[in-house]
C-alpha cells in the first residue's frame, strides 16, 4: 500500500473485496504528506524537525478521531502527555519548567470552561490542552488556545448560518485545538515576539 497513489490507483476500493475506502483516508494521507513536507522545509534536518513531526502525528490522530467519533481517547492522549513531558527537555525555547506550566495552564483553562459551561466541551479537550501546554510551553499555550477558540467560533458560526448544524448540535473542539497547537509549534515564537513588540511600541 502506497499512500495516496494506492487510493487513486484502486479508485477508492479495496483490491481484494471491493469495499469502498472512505475519502477520509485519502484526506489524511494528503494532509500528512503536506505537513511533513512543510515541516522539513521550515525546520530542516535536526532534532526540532523530529519533535515537530512527532507532535504533528499525534495531533492528526487526535483531530481526526475526534472529528469522526467525537472522542479524544485516553489510550492516545495519556501516552502523548508522557511523550510531550520527555520531549519538553529537548524542544528549543520551551524547556521542562515552561512545559509543565503550560500543561497546567492549558488543563486549568479548559476545566474552568467545562465547569462554567456545561456541555460546551468534554474532559478529553482538557487532557488535549494539557498535552498542548507541555508541547508548546507557556505562554505558547495561551496562543494555541486563542487560535482554537477563534477558529472554532468562526466555523461554528458558519455552520449555524448555513444550517449545517443546529444550536444544540455538538461540534468537536479537538480539531481546533490541534490546529492551534500546530500553528503555535511552527510560528508561536514569531507571533508572540510580534505581539510583544506591538504592545511595547
Amino acid at each position: 500500500m502506497i499512500p495516496i497513489f494506492s487510493f487513486l490507483w484502486l479508485r477508492g476500493k479495496c483490491r481484494k473485496c471491493g469495499s469502498v475506502i472512505p475519502w477520509r483516508v485519502l484526506l489524511v494521507e494528503i494532509l500528512t504528506a503536506a505537513l511533513f513536507a512543510f515541516l522539513w522545509w521550515y525546520f530542516g534536518p535536526g532534532l526540532p524537525l523530529a519533535i515537530a513531526t512527532i507532535y504533528t502525528c499525534i495531533l492528526l490522530v487526535v483531530a481526526f478521531i475526534d472529528l469522526e467519533h467525537g472522542l479524544i481517547l485516553n489510550k492516545v492522549i495519556y501516552p502523548s502527555i508522557g511523550i510531550a513531558l520527555v520531549l519538553s527537555f529537548f524542544w528549543p525555547g520551551t524547556g521542562v519548567i515552561s512545559g509543565l506550566i503550560g500543561g497546567a495552564v492549558g488543563l486549568a483553562i479548559i476545566v474552568l470552561i467545562i465547569l462554567a459551561f456545561r456541555g460546551g466541551m468534554g474532559w478529553g479537550d482538557s487532557k488535549l490542552a494539557a498535552f498542548i501546554g507541555l508541547a508548546v510551553g507557556f505562554p505558547g499555550v495561551l496562543l494555541a488556545l486563542l487560535i482554537a477558540v477563534v477558529s472554532g467560533g468562526i466555523v461554528a458560526a458558519v455552520l449555524l448560518v448555513t444550517k449545517r448544524k443546529g444550536r444544540k448540535d455538538a461540534i468537536p473542539f479537538g480539531p481546533f485545538l490541534a490546529g492551534g497547537a500546530l500553528v503555535t509549534i511552527v510560528a508561536g515564537p514569531a507571533i508572540l515576539d510580534w505581539y510583544g513588540r506591538m504592545m511595547a511600541g
